[in-house]
């Protein structure tokens, strides 16, 4: 698997303030909170607020390169936009403003290149922000950064316009209305009531230049647009044929000069990366595989390896739009008969570590108001799940396989990427659906499908992740959960759970969000279309001297600031 999905981002294998993303899921890129011996002896140290060799500017080298590999270059390079994935993401952030920043822990601070100040007031019941925005902040096309591009920004994510198709809406529907303040660098945003989850928006923001939905959906449709991003790099090259972008210092950039000279990225396959990392072509690979891991061990003093406890769900969905599956109790079916422990005991094979099943998809088991909603509607049994395909309708034929009116069960398994981990889950995962009579296709496609495979739902059963940029989870639960949210590949949800939702939205504090929302998800996971099976470690093995990069948990770090030690 190899990419994860949040604004929330979503991939098995691709990430996201929106803040959900989706990812492709990939067992090599991203393996608690322990001192774990794993293969080759190493000592891995897995941190829960990210371990990226955090160095001061004057303690870096000026200058150096780094080359760095993606899953794909993906069609859709609008962060903001539906189909994005973390590989969207990644390229995004090296061009266009970073305009929060965050620890390892996920705490905010306004990026000070970007924004003076931030200040949150309250007016009767609502919550108001105020954006202070640094007077030398210009997009690359001598646009000022002023309140417009945040009047865009939210324009473009309120949900308003139906022909937008937006990767989340959270947060950006209940404002009711971004103002210009003192003076155009200054942004007023007002909510139509109390919002707690503030921080987490206009993390990245819209040139003003892109102001239909037509410009939103095909403006950035097979290329980039260097002329609307800002920041210390610039696009130099990209080629969407050959999977490779490169980024060099901007002459146009008001800040910090970055390290480094340039920064280059190939789209490689999983097998192909670490090959490639043990070959000294590229300077960074995931190594949370055991045979990954052996490799980074071989390699001795020259690189490190740098642990820490990722903020991403790796999970299964079940298309609910597929025939077979519009049935409940069929996709129940299904998910009784996973053994997430023995796949558990596959994805973490050789790397010294444990964890307990996640049963969540809003917070995760590192923080403080994380609950297993996921254990209240589903356990793994067998013949629970044979019952279950008997009630709906089947019947077991003289081959073990169930059938419904003579139409065998029969899914197909998506399977993204060639690393072992993942295709040792699928086949896992085929033999215990055998065991409960379903029929199980996979389908192996490379890595660069997994944009199109995910927006077209073209699956049964798919495996991907979704990963946090920030820590406000609840602020995204509508994006994980609603029916209509493209994030939610599964299909699965109701009007009248969405207005549940809505409803959870509009309370008042961040406690009693959290309280329903820790009702609202077991309802949301009794819908049998999401099942969270692996949160994991995510390992880096990075070339010895790389500062401020690594696994950085919920970290967002200034790009000027990556370099070489000195």
């Amino acid at each position: 698997m190899k990419k994860f999905g949040r604004f929330r981002i979503a991939t098995v294998a691709t990430l996201s303030a929106t803040a959900l993303a989706l990812t492709a899921c990939s067992g090599s890129g991203d393996g608690g909170d322990s001192s774990n011996k794993a293969v080759g002896g190493l000592e891995i140290d897995v941190k829960p607020s990210g371990d990226y060799n955090e160095k001061e500017r004057d303690e870096i080298k000026d200058g150096g390169e780094l080359t760095l590999s993606l899953g794909e270059l993906t069609e859709q390079q609008n962060r903001l936009h539906a189909n994005m994935t973390t590989d969207t993401s990644t390229v995004w952030g090296w061009y266009n403003p970073q305009m929060a920043l965050y620890d390892g822990e996920g705490n905010y601070t306004p990026n000070p290149a970007y924004l003076d100040s931030v200040d949150e007031s309250t007016e009767g019941d609502k919550t108001v922000v105020t954006y202070d925005i640094n007077d030398d902040a210009t997009f690359n096309d001598g646009t000022p950064i002023d309140w417009t591009a945040f009047e865009n920004t939210w324009r473009f994510n309120n949900g308003k316009d139906m022909d937008v198709q937006v990767n989340s809406t959270d947060g950006y529907e209940l404002i009711e209305s971004v103002e210009k303040g003192e003076n155009d660098k200054e942004a007023v945003v007002t909510f139509e009531s109390p919002y707690p989850w503030w921080q987490g928006l206009f993390n990245d923001i819209l040139h003003p230049a892109i102001d239909t939905a037509e410009k939103f959906d095909q403006e950035y449709l097979g290329k980039l647009n260097p002329q609307y991003g800002a920041g210390p790099f610039k696009v130099e090259n990209s080629d969407f044929r050959g999977g490779t972008v490169s980024f060099v210092p901007n002459e146009k950039w008001w800040g910090d000069e970055p390290k480094l000279d340039k920064v280059s990225y190939r789209a490689i396959e999983s097998q192909a990366t670490i090959n490639a990392f043990q070959a000294g072509e590229i300077d960074a690979a995931g190594v949370g595989s055991k045979n990954n891991l052996t490799i980074a061990a071989d390699m001795g003093d020259s690189i490190d390896v740098r642990a820490a406890t990722r903020p991403a769900n790796v999970l299964f969905t079940l298309n609910s739009k597929a025939p077979q599956l519009a049935d409940k109790d069929v996709r129940h079916a299904v998910f009784a008969a996973i053994d997430r422990d023995q796949l558990a005991e596959i994805r973490y094979n050789g790397l010294g570590y444990e964890e307990e099943m996640p049963g969540s998809l809003t917070l995760y088991p590192t923080q403080e108001d994380y609950k297993d909603n996921l254990s209240e509607v589903l356990e793994y049994d067998v013949e629970e799940a044979k019952s279950l395909l008997e009630d709906a309708g089947y019947s077991e034929g003289d081959d073990g396989y169930y059938a419904k009116d003579g139409d065998k069960l029969s899914l197909r398994y998506v399977l993204i990427g060639d690393d072992e981990v993942s295709k040792s889950t699928a086949t896992a995962v085929q033999k215990m659906l055998k065991d409960a009579g379903i029929e199980l296709k996979i389908e192996e496609h490379p890595s660069s499908d997994f944009s199109k495979i995910s927006n077209e739902r073209d699956f049964d059963l798919f495996l991907s992740g979704i990963a946090a940029s920030d820590p406000f989870g609840p602020a995204f639960f509508g994006q994980t959960y609603a029916s209509d949210s493209t994030l939610n590949k599964s299909g699965t949800g109701t009007e009248e759970f969405d207005k549940k939702i809505e409803e959870m939205q509009k309370l008042p504090t961040r406690d009693e969000q959290i309280e329903r929302i820790n009702e609202l998800e077991s309802e949301a996971f009794a819908e049998y279309g999401l099942l969270p099976f692996a949160n994991g470690p995510q390992m880096v093995g990075l070339k010895k001297g790389i500062a401020n990069m690594g696994a950085p948990g919920f970290a967002v770090i200034p790009k000027e600031n990556i370099g070489w030690e000195k």
